[in-house]
């Protein structure tokens, strides 16, 4: 159980971050397989995801039964991830924190943050196409950074009790064994361009998790020894957006939201109201509309006969009421929609020009802006591009050398219309963030 101290502003709670050699690696059914494990042993069980992404999460919050937060060094700050961090061991018997790519890859990178909060490691290593090379990973990845915690190890995509007994004997001397999880596709979560399938179209989600977690729990993993967490002195959000009521566009469709968002939103004070463009429910009454990413290249027959949603959103935007509008929200605006297959559609106009889906990735990468509201942080993730003569009223700012921007677009009575490839994560600036959603613009 957590031992919270209120007297040092302190809380212990055993703790592990999951990392890897490498994306691909089975991060995601690994750390779903052990927060199931351990709440069928009655745990509660909290998960984070490190750094920026929408689809992990999904299959984390099913297996966990909690909201998945993220923990990024740069786009939050270390205040606000100690926050998270400290809330969480005040109430639950285990935290997990799902890495980021490889355990090195990136600035700042899985191990920063564990290194940042004293976080042991486990190592998930793709064991499919290795014997005895396992050990010397595992032995790598321990060693590679001074001062790093290595707990131990978990093998994915094994063959056979044979090859598990290679891998294990394989360790270095005192490197833990977490266990192993078989090559099966009987929890394995498809993939497709952008990462994960969302966890709401796999009808069979919660029988994969649950087949994880019997399969990890043969070897019954240790619980983690605790960590300590400090309290944050991170300052209190004012509630600016009292008495407003933001509409958010959430469905197949339009499904990126980190849940800190929805927080900040909330501590601002505003009233978060939802609705369905797929399902061409209207935009509800309210002064602010919110149009996040997601994937409407492949919902374009449901958008294109959206005739309540269309005039609703229309109606909003020639009232002069704000719209932030992200990435997919962003193509959405546009007066046309062509996927990646060649088929297009018509979309809501607003802004002019067409999207296009490319095969390939066209942009990743951390972002900051500086916008009019102030200077806001998220990344940019996506595939799309868009051919338009609107000129951008500002380009963002690639966190890595040689990063390419992404042009913010306004537009609309008094430019309350705000677009850009740019996902922001709203706790980096919850007053610009006030800005850019108040009806009054708070200047």
């Amino acid at each position: 159980m957590t031992i919270q101290s209120l007297r040092t502003g302190a809380a212990h709670c055993p703790a592990l971050l999951i990392g890897a050699p490498a994306s691909g690696q089975g991060k995601t059914t690994a750390t779903a397989a052990l927060a199931r494990w351990h709440r069928d042993q009655g745990r509660r069980v909290r998960v984070f995801k490190t750094g920026p992404d929408f689809l992990d999460p999904m299959v984390l919050e099913r297996a966990s039964g909690h909201a998945i937060h993220q923990l990024d060094l740069w786009m939050g700050g270390e205040a606000h991830c100690r926050e998270l961090l400290y809330r969480a061991a005040c109430e639950s018997d285990l935290i997990l924190v799902e890495g980021v790519m490889g355990l090195h890859d990136g600035t700042p990178s899985s191990a920063d943050l564990a290194l940042r909060f004293g976080l042991p490691v486990l190592a998930v290593i793709d064991g499919s196409a290795m014997a005895q090379t396992f050990g010397a990973v595992a032995h790598g990845l321990a060693t590679y950074r001074p001062g790093l915690t290595v707990a131990g190890v978990l093998a994915n995509r094994v063959g056979s009790p044979t090859h598990i007994d290679m891998l294990r004997e394989s360790l270095p001397a005192g490197m833990r064994w977490f266990g192993a999880l078989p090559r099966s596709e009987a929890y394995a979560v498809p993939s497709r361009h952008l990462g994960l399938v969302q966890a709401d179209e796999l009808d069979d989600l919660e029988q994969r998790i649950e087949r994880a977690a019997q399969a990890l729990g043969a070897f019954d993993p240790p619980l983690p020894a605790p960590v300590r967490f400090e309290a944050s002195e991170a300052a209190p959000i004012e509630p600016l957006l009292s008495g407003i009521r933001i509409a958010v566009a959430r469905d197949a469709a339009f499904s990126f939201l980190y849940r800190a968002n929805l927080d900040t939103l909330n501590a601002l004070g505003a009233e978060l109201l939802f609705f369905s463009p797929v399902a061409d429910e209207p935009v509800p009454d309210a002064h602010a509309l919110y149009l996040p990413g997601g994937y409407p290249e492949l919902h374009l027959d449901r958008l294109r006969d959206n005739r309540m949603t269309r005039e609703s959103i229309r109606a909003h935007h020639a009232r002069g009421k704000p719209i932030v509008a992200e990435c997919g929200g962003m193509l959405a605006l546009l007066e046309s929609l062509t996927d990646a297959q060649g088929r297009a559609a018509p979309m809501l106009g607003l802004l002019p020009g067409r999207g296009v889906m490319e095969k390939r990735l066209v942009n990743l990468g951390l972002h900051s802006a500086t916008l009019p509201e102030g200077e806001v942080r998220g990344h940019t993730f996506h595939h799309g591009r868009i051919e338009t003569g609107l000129a951008p009223v500002a380009t963002t700012e690639a966190q890595r050398e040689h990063g390419k921007p992404e042009g913010i677009y306004r537009a609309g009575p008094g430019g309350r219309l705000h677009a850009s490839f740019l996902h922001l994560y709203f706790p980096s600036n919850p007053q610009a963030v006030a800005r850019l959603f108040h009806p009054d613009g708070l200047a």
